[in-house]
């Protein structure tokens, strides 16, 4: 009986992604995780290769510590997230990965995200 339980809050610990504020996530770059705060800046770069939406929590860019990024190729699940999200708080959920020294997790599908 004590070793169900032990794997079953094993396997539920690891269905469940860790939650982390924005400048905690540099910390955990490789994980499966949640970060969730305030959308202080976005930006819909169409014209830049890839066409990527910006959606940058904690801080706003220049200073941004995490960056949630939607690429053109799945902009059409979402809709003008820079919109949408920006001045809101929102939760992302995926792997978190490090770009020029600034994490982020990149956005498939409007199921990573969670307005709070």
């Amino acid at each position: 009986m004590l070793y169900k339980t032990i794997f079953t809050i094993l396997l539920t610990t690891q269905l469940f992604a860790t939650e982390y504020a924005p400048h905690m996530a540099q910390n955990h770059i490789g994980e499966k995780a949640t970060v969730c705060g305030l959308v202080a800046s976005s930006h819909y770069a169409s014209a830049s290769n890839g066409e990527p939406t910006f959606l940058n929590l904690g801080e706003a860019y220049p200073d941004h510590v995490f960056t949630a990024i939607i690429w053109g190729d799945n902009r059409e699940q979402f809709d003008e997230p820079e919109v949408q999200y920006r001045g809101k708080t929102i939760c992302v959920t995926g792997k978190i990965k490090s770009y020029r020294g600034v994490a982020q997790i990149v956005l498939y599908s409007q199921k990573q995200v969670e307005i709070k």
